[in-house]
C-alpha cells in the first residue's frame, strides 16, 4: 500500500459522492463546464454506458455506500432496453455488462443480473467469423474488421464460459485473441488499431488507421487496450503466450511515456511536434501494468508495479479534479487523434481507469474484468 494512493482514494470517494447525487441514475459520457450529460435517453446501447456504474461498483465493494450500489443498479436496468433492441450493440457489450450486470452479480449474486451478462456473452458470441476466426467490431458495413479493444471485451466471454461450463465462449474468445495477436501486434511491441479481413475467406487483407495517426502508427489507447486485454486472456487461460504479449506491449508503452513525464501522447508515433495527450489511455495501460505484476514475482512484477504506480501518480498530481461542485475527475482524455471535438477533454472511462487503477495499487479492487 502507498500512502499518497491512501489519501487520494479518500478525495476520489468524497468527489464521487457528491458527482452521485447530482447524477443518481443518470449515464454520463462526458463532463462539459463541469456537468455530465446523460446518455440514458437516447444512446443507451453507447459503448461507454458502463463505466460510470463500473467506477460506483469499485467504490461501493470498498466501502459499502448504499447510494452507489442503488445508482450502478439504476443504470444496469436503463440497459436493458440496449439488450431487448440489440441490433445497436457492437463488440463492446463487454465495457457495457462487465461493469454492470456482471460486477453486480459478482457482488450480490442477483440472479437477473447474471442472466443480462450472459445474454450480453451471446450476443458477443454471435459475432465470430468461423472463417477468418475474430469477432466483428461493428455494424457499420465493415463485417471484416476487427480491432484491438475488443481485447477488453471478451472477458464476458471467459466469465460466460466458467458460469456455463461451456467451452465455446472459451474457444471463441482465445481464437479471437490469437488473431489480434498474430496480425495487430507488431514486434516491437507497438500495435495496430483495426485489422480487415475478407469477411467470405477469412484472409487478413490490411491495417486501417481507425484512431490512431495512420495504419502503421500506435495509438496509446490501443496500446492501453492490448496490455490489458492479454494480460487478461492469461489470467483465464494461463497461457504463457498471453502474458509475453502483454509484457512485450507494456515495455514498448514504458518506453514511450517516459519521453513525456509519464503521461502519453495519442498516438507514439505521431508526427514530431505531436503535443497532444491521452491520459486514459496512461491510466488504463497503469491498470494493466498491475495486472501483468500480479502473476510475476520478484524486480520482475515491482517493474511493473513501479510503471504504474509513476502513471498514476503523475495524474493524481497534475490531471485530477476534486472540485466537489464539479462533475469528472480525470483532465485531458481523448478520443482520438484526428477527431478534434473530443481531445483534452474528460470522457467517463478515464476516471474509471484511474480508479481502478488506485484501488489497485491499495489491493481494494474488484475484479470487474
Amino acid at each position: 500500500m502507498v500512502v499518497w494512493s491512501q489519501e487520494m482514494l479518500g478525495k476520489i470517494n468524497q468527489k464521487m459522492e457528491r458527482v452521485n447525487d447530482r447524477n443518481f441514475g443518470k449515464i454520463p459520457y462526458s463532463a462539459e463546464d463541469g456537468k455530465y450529460n446523460d446518455l440514458s435517453g437516447g444512446s443507451v446501447d453507447w459503448w461507454t454506458n458502463g463505466f460510470f456504474a463500473g467506477s460506483l461498483w469499485q467504490l461501493y465493494q470498498w466501502n459499502g455506500n448504499e447510494a452507489f450500489k442503488e445508482s450502478a443498479i439504476a443504470i444496469e436496468k436503463k440497459l436493458d432496453h440496449a439488450l431487448e433492441d440489440f441490433v445497436g450493440l457492437h463488440h463492446d457489450v463487454g465495457f457495457m455488462w462487465l461493469h454492470t450486470a456482471v460486477a453486480d452479480y459478482r457482488i450480490t449474486g442477483n440472479e437477473k443480473s447474471k442472466k443480462r451478462g450472459l445474454h450480453a456473452a451471446s450476443l458477443l458470441l454471435a459475432r465470430f467469423n468461423l472463417n477468418g476466426r475474430y469477432l466483428v467490431a461493428w455494424n457499420c458495413e465493415v463485417p471484416g474488421w476487427a480491432i484491438i479493444d475488443s481485447m477488453m471485451n471478451i472477458p464476458i466471454l471467459y466469465w460466460a464460459s466458467e458460469q456455463l461450463g461451456d467451452p465455446r465462449y472459451l474457444q471463441v474468445a482465445k481464437a479471437h485473441a490469437d488473431t489480434l495477436e498474430k496480425y495487430l501486434v507488431r514486434s516491437d511491441g507497438s500495435v495496430g488499431h483495426i485489422a480487415e479481413f475478407d469477411p467470405q475467406s477469412g484472409l487478413f487483407k490490411k491495417l486501417v488507421r481507425g484512431q490512431g495517426y495512420s495504419p502503421e502508427s500506435s495509438w496509446s489507447r490501443g496500446q492501453a487496450w492490448a496490455i490489458y486485454g492479454f494480460a487478461l486472456s492469461y489470467r483465464y487461460t494461463k497461457e504463457q503466450h498471453y502474458l509475453d504479449t502483454a509484457k512485450k506491449i507494456a515495455n514498448y508503452f514504458i518506453g514511450n511515456v517516459s519521453q513525456t513525464e509519464a503521461v502519453p501522447l495519442i498516438d507514439f508515433r505521431a508526427p514530431l511536434g505531436t503535443t497532444k495527450i491521452d491520459t486514459s489511455a496512461g491510466a488504463c495501460a497503469a491498470c494493466g501494468f498491475l495486472e501483468i505484476a500480479e502473476h510475476l514475482s520478484g524486480m520482475e512484477a515491482r517493474y511493473y508495479h513501479k510503471a504504474a504506480e509513476k502513471i498514476l501518480r503523475e495524474l493524481a498530481d497534475n490531471y485530477i479534479d476534486l472540485d466537489l461542485e464539479k462533475d469528472g475527475m480525470l483532465q485531458k482524455s481523448s478520443h482520438s487523434y484526428h477527431q478534434k471535438a473530443e481531445t483534452e477533454i474528460h470522457l467517463v472511462y478515464g476516471d474509471y481507469f484511474f480508479i481502478e487503477g488506485i484501488l489497485r495499487l491499495e489491493d481494494q479492487a474488484l475484479a470487474i474484468w
